[in-house]
């Protein structure tokens, strides 16, 4: 075992869906167990989830990458996003709300969970609304196209809305550890 910044590293695994080699963190973790939920007791296939998609902000002088954990499709169209993050829950709203209104641009994602591992809130993203709190906040697959005929995705935002939006991001994601350093992992 080896700690890089804030993070115990044990090796490497590999990624449930893709197979990729990652570091293995208690984090990471988390993350692939999420991702067997999804598939194996909520229905999803593996095709329907695309974990680490990405959203880069640069603002004030600090470009973050903003890491979205999985993203889930019905009928080939991101409808909901995951995030995981260790500690509490309210303080993961903010970004995902903001993550799910920008990541597509198509659409707005209608649907976001924050999880924390041991705990989670489905919100609905256009007003920020929790619909459900506890694990079983994460739908199902029927649930979801059930969740998505109530939640339309509404129209990609545009200009300030947009930016707003991307700021959050920013301001919310960027790794800064106890030691006011940049948080890497190998």
């Amino acid at each position: 075992m080896q700690q890089t910044g804030h993070h115990f590293v044990y090796g490497t695994l590999n990624d449930y869906l893709t197979g990729v080699e990652l570091p293995d963190t208690d984090d990471e973790r988390y993350r692939q167990s999420l991702a067997r939920l999804l598939v194996e007791e909520k229905g999803f296939t593996k095709e329907e989830l695309e974990p680490r998609l990405t959203i880069e902000t640069w603002f004030n002088r600090s470009f973050v990458r903003s890491v979205i954990d999985l993203t889930v499709s019905l009928n080939g169209q991101r409808r909901l996003l995951l995030r995981y993050g260790p500690g509490s829950l309210v303080t993961r709203e903010k970004p995902a709300l903001a993550a799910a209104r920008v990541l597509d641009a198509s659409c707005c994602l209608p649907l976001a969970v924050v999880t924390n591992g041991q705990d989670a809130e489905l919100l609905e993203t256009h007003k920020g609304k929790v619909l459900a709190v506890g694990m079983t906040a994460l739908p199902d697959r029927t649930q979801l196209a059930e969740l998505v005929a109530q939640h339309s995705p509404r129209p990609p935002l545009t200009g300030l809305e947009r930016e707003r939006n991307l700021r959050v991001l920013n301001a919310f994601d960027v790794e800064a550890c106890c030691r006011a350093a940049k948080c890497r992992l190998p």
